[in-house]
């Protein structure tokens, strides 16, 4: 008599998709049907492609249970225990959910019988399905750590927009190639992130004027034009291993829109940058300009204006010393985050004070034009960066040493021909060793080259200064008539952050001044400032007109700022 059966196949990589491990799956089942006496409807036959059998949220097997609940089938077809699944537990859940419903689980790959025997061999076999899974896993993850770590791009799983993966043959490991219109595009994405000034945001809607589409052929989103800025393998450093499997935190719209449940793990969570391991490939931008990104991208976080509708000289740079929460302008003050009483469960958690905003941005504007008119200063700067550049560059170090390395392979090429001109190597041997040896000559090559373009030179310190010296004429004229905005973008190059206390002001600046003890902490100095002491007075004052507050600055190397007393 003819029994109505669901049919159920499974295979969880593109590799078996690609070599329909699946239609013969489906194909034997069908042949195992039709000589049982099973009737097995074309819309009862379900598939899964790409779905791990470590998971039970699956299109095709939620079919099937819906099948067997409903009553329709009295049997489902699997080819083999692992095919439902590939946890032991999970098998055992399905099978008494099926058998609850009347349904028989057929194996073609187990034991049909119904002894004690039979089942305790379909366990083992399931046992044996996870514990087979959990080894073919740790052994990928090791094999692609090892591939990492002897730089080979194989352990990578693709190339990013401006590369062209190379696949591995008999005579050559996998590599980057460049594409020379992608890499075009890149290059002028960080010109105009750290050269132009230009935002993620306009950078978009740039290459989509343009017409410049993706490589899939899509609009250029903002989201895309940041990971690509911070995308390494563009300085020459693909990193592997940068995302972590964790639990997954939110259910995205779009997964929400397509009727998909929610996994238990997603492998898109950041791992520390410590934990990276880097590959060399061809870079595309110098070591500098990626590292002026990163910098830049930072700085954009930070000084976001989120919802500022008139921007302030000192926003985003005020801490206050005492709880370290920064301070925000409120009316014509500056006040600290940790003194409003309402924003804190046990009311206020600082004592600071509120500070007058236009007179202390007056203060900070007065010293940042002070040392920027100072030429010794930004020369004894420049001049101690090329110091240490000359002496103590880890770069030059590693040029050199990329250079005996590229020599010690030449010669060995050149051994290779030798001894295949003197017939002591033959043919097919010399074709195995050299494609090898020419690939890691092109690794070293593209290396050295993007050291060699992130290192710093005599005569760009020199432009620089000439640079300077024409910025501090032309500051100096105009620095009454600046707006807001021109002065934050020089303020936010000179000082890195401004601590206010209780009674002191500390500005610390990348500029050292001289004068200064590297053991003083005190937060002060007894150079007070004075008419005849050549340090100048500010009058700032707090919430109330009355109080005034005499500032008297010193210099202090060990913040490289200066530090303001207030009295």
């Amino acid at each position: 008599m003819s029994q109505p059966a669901a049919m159920y196949a499974r295979v969880s990589s593109d590799r078996q998709r690609a070599q329909e491990t699946i239609a013969s799956q489906t194909a034997a089942l069908q042949a195992y049907a039709a000589t049982h006496d099973y009737v097995v409807p074309p819309e009862w036959v379900f598939e899964d492609d790409g779905y791990s059998g470590t998971t039970l949220v699956r299109p095709g097997l939620e079919a099937v249970r819906d099948l067997a609940a409903s009553g329709q089938i009295g049997a489902v077809l699997v080819y083999a225990p692992d095919r439902l699944s590939r946890k032991y537990a999970y098998q055992i859940l399905l099978t008494e959910e099926l058998a609850r419903t009347g349904v028989a689980v057929v194996f073609l790959k187990a034991p049909a019988g119904d002894t004690p025997e039979d089942r305790l061999l379909v366990q083992v076999q399931g046992m044996i399905a996870e514990y087979e899974r959990a080894q073919i896993a740790e052994r990928t993850r090791r094999g692609k750590r090892h591939k990492a770590q002897c730089g080979v791009v194989n352990a990578l799983s693709g190339a990013p927009y401006g590369y062209r993966y190379v696949k591995k043959t008999d005579h050559a490991d996998a590599a980057y190639a460049v594409e020379d219109p992608e890499a075009a595009v890149v290059r002028q994405v960080f010109t105009a992130y750290t050269q132009e000034g230009v935002s993620v945001r306009g950078i978009a809607r740039r290459l989509n004027a343009e017409q410049l589409p993706t490589r899939k052929g899509a609009r250029w989103d903002p989201s895309t034009i940041a990971k690509l800025l911070r995308n390494p393998a563009y300085a020459g450093r693909a990193c592997f291993g940068k995302t972590a499997v964790g639990p997954r935190q939110r259910i995205t719209r779009r997964r929400s829109l397509q009727g998909r449940r929610p996994t238990g793990d997603t492998p898109n969570h950041d791992r520390p940058r410590n934990e990276w391991l880097e590959i060399p490939v061809p870079p595309l931008i110098s070591e500098e300009c990626f590292a002026v990104a990163q910098e830049r991208s930072v700085q954009n976080i930070h000084f976001a204006r989120r919802r500022t509708k008139t921007p302030t000289l000192l926003q985003g740079l005020l801490v206050c010393q005492h709880c370290g929460y920064s301070l925000y302008r409120r009316r014509r003050h500056y006040r600290c985050w940790g003194i409003d009483g309402y924003r804190h469960p046990h009311g206020p958690v600082c004592l600071n004070r509120p500070v007058r905003q236009d007179q202390l941005d007056a203060l900070v504007w007065g010293e940042v034009m002070r040392l920027l008119d100072d030429p010794t200063l930004v020369q004894a700067e420049l001049d101690r960066r090329l110091d240490a550049a000359r002496h103590a560059d880890p770069c030059r170090q590693r040029v050199e040493d990329l250079t005996r390395q590229q020599t010690r392979l030449a010669h060995s090429m050149e051994r290779l021909v030798t001894a295949y001109q003197q017939d002591l190597v033959t043919l097919d041997d010399l074709r195995d060793r050299m494609p090898a040896l020419r690939k890691q000559q092109q690794v070293l090559a593209a290396e050295r080259q993007s050291l060699e373009l992130a290192s710093a030179d005599q005569a760009r310190y020199l432009r620089l200064r000439e640079t300077l010296t024409d910025f501090r004429a032309s500051l100096r004229a105009r620095s009454d008539t600046l707006d807001v905005g021109a002065r934050q973008q020089i303020v936010r190059l000179v000082v890195k952050e401004i601590r206010v206390g209780l009674d002191t002001l500390t500005i610390c600046h990348s500029l050292p001044t001289p004068g200064h003890d590297p053991d003083d902490r005190r937060g002060s100095s007894g150079n007070e400032g004075g008419p005849g002491s050549g340090s100048p007075k500010w009058l700032l004052c707090g919430r109330s007109q009355s109080a005034g507050l005499c500032c008297a600055t010193t210099a202090q190397r060990g913040d490289r700022g200066v530090t303001t007393r207030l009295n």
